[in-house]
C-alpha cells in the first residue's frame, strides 16, 4: 500500500505532466508571437515629428464632448496595451463620445540617445498637445498619462496648465522614496552614469532581463501554469498571447532619459521635493491646479501605490480625486476587471468634466 509521501510525490508528478501537456499546446503560438494580431481601433496619423506619431481614433459617431483626450504612454514597451482587441481602454473612451488621441513615441535609436525629458516634452509632447487643440478646435485638452507617461503628463501640466483642462494619471512614479518595489530598491544602487556612458540607449534585451527579475517565478513559471490550466479557453489564451506579445515588444530607452529617471527622479527624489530641473524650469507640482484623477493598483509590482498617491497630496487641485483598485500595474488597463470596474469610473469622471 502506498505511503502518504509516495501519494504526494505521485500527485506532484501528475501536476507536472499536466502542466507540460497544457503548455506544449501553447509552444507554437509562443514561438511566433510576431504573428499574433492585436486588432487595434481604426485610427489615422495626424502628426509626425521624427519617429513620434500622433494618432487620432476614428468613431462612426460624432463626438459628444467638447474636451478631447490625449493618451500618453511610457517610453518603455509599446502603447497598444491601451488598445487591444476586446480590452481597449481607448475604444471605451471613444465609444463614450470623446475625441481620442494617442502619442506613440516610436522606436528611438542613436539620434534620440542624448535627448532629455525636457527635449521630449518640448519637441514631442507639446507639439502633440497643440495639434490636438488645433484639430479639435478646443483651447484645452484632457491629458491622460500611464506609468512614466503619467509622470511626464504631471510635469508637463505644471509648465503648460493653460492648455490642460483635466489631468488623469494611472500609476505614475512621483515620490520614489516611497517606492518599495524591486525596481525602486535596485535603482538606488544603479550607476546610471556608467551604464549610459558605456552603452548609450538601454536596449530591449537588457530591459527584458531586468523586468524578469521583478517577479521571476511568475514570469518563468506561474503565468504559464495558469494558462496551461485554461488551454481550451480560446478567448483567454488569445488575450494571454496579446499581452505576451506586448511584454516582449520593447523599445530602446533613450540613454539620457534613463540617466535622469534613475538619478534625479528615483535616487534623489527631486520631483517629489519640487526640485527637479527640466530645461530652464524647476518643477513644482503645486502648480497643478486643474481637476486631477489619480489611479493606482493595490498590487502594483512596478510602482508602489504610495509613490503615485503622493501626487494628490502635492498638487493644489481643489477637484482632487484618487482611486485605488485591487489589481496590478497592467491590470489597470488590460484586464476584464479593469473593463468592468475601472474604466466606467474613469469615463464617468471624464463626462462630469467634459
Amino acid at each position: 500500500m502506498a505511503t502518504v509521501q509516495e501519494l504526494d510525490s505521485f500527485n506532484i508528478q501528475l501536476k507536472i505532466i499536466d502542466f507540460y501537456a497544457g503548455i506544449s499546446k501553447l509552444f507554437p503560438a509562443l514561438s511566433s508571437l510576431n504573428e499574433v494580431t492585436i486588432d487595434t481601433t481604426p485610427h489615422k496619423v495626424v502628426l509626425q515629428v521624427g519617429k513620434v506619431r500622433l494618432l487620432r481614433y476614428i468613431s462612426p459617431n460624432p463626438s459628444k464632448h467638447k474636451i478631447p483626450v490625449l493618451m500618453v504612454y511610457a517610453l518603455i514597451n509599446r502603447p497598444y496595451i491601451l488598445d487591444m482587441q476586446g480590452k481597449s481602454l481607448i475604444k471605451s473612451i471613444l465609444d463614450a463620445g470623446f475625441d481620442v488621441y494617442l502619442l506613440d513615441w516610436g522606436l528611438p535609436d542613436g539620434e534620440e540617445s542624448t535627448l532629455t525629458i525636457h527635449d521630449y516634452l518640448r519637441l514631442y509632447l507639446d507639439k502633440c498637445v497643440d495639434a490636438v487643440r488645433r484639430i479639435s478646435k478646443s483651447e484645452k485638452i484632457t491629458l491622460f498619462g500611464y506609468c512614466m507617461g503619467g509622470t511626464f503628463s504631471a510635469i508637463y501640466t505644471t509648465l503648460n496648465e493653460e492648455k490642460v483642462k483635466n489631468l488623469i494619471t494611472l500609476a505614475p512614479p512621483i515620490d520614489c522614496s516611497k517606492d518599495t518595489t524591486v525596481f525602486g530598491s535596485i535603482s538606488k544602487f544603479l550607476d546610471a552614469d556608467l551604464i549610459v556612458d558605456t552603452i548609450g540607449n538601454i536596449p530591449p534585451a537588457l530591459q527584458y532581463q531586468f523586468f524578469m527579475m521583478l517577479k521571476p517565478f511568475k514570469h518563468f513559471v506561474g503565468k504559464y501554469h495558469e494558462v496551461s490550466q485554461r488551454i481550451s479557453d480560446d478567448v483567454y489564451v488569445n488575450n494571454f498571447l496579446r499581452i505576451e506579445k506586448w511584454l516582449w515588444d520593447t523599445a530602446p530607452l533613450p540613454g539620457e532619459i534613463f540617466r535622469q529617471w534613475v538619478k534625479e527622479i528615483y535616487q534623489q527624489n527631486l520631483l517629489a521635493k519640487n526640485r527637479l530641473q527640466i530645461g530652464p524650469n524647476v518643477i513644482n507640482l503645486q502648480k497643478i491646479g486643474v481637476p486631477l484623477l489619480n489611479i493606482v493598483a493595490e498590487y502594483d509590482h512596478l510602482v508602489t501605490p504610495e509613490s503615485s498617491l503622493a501626487l494628490n497630496r502635492l498638487a493644489s487641485s481643489k477637484d482632487n480625486t484618487q482611486m485605488s483598485f485591487p489589481t496590478g500595474h497592467v491590470g489597470l488597463c488590460a484586464s476584464t476587471f479593469a473593463q468592468r470596474d475601472v474604466w466606467p469610473k474613469i469615463i464617468r469622471w471624464l463626462e462630469e468634466r467634459a
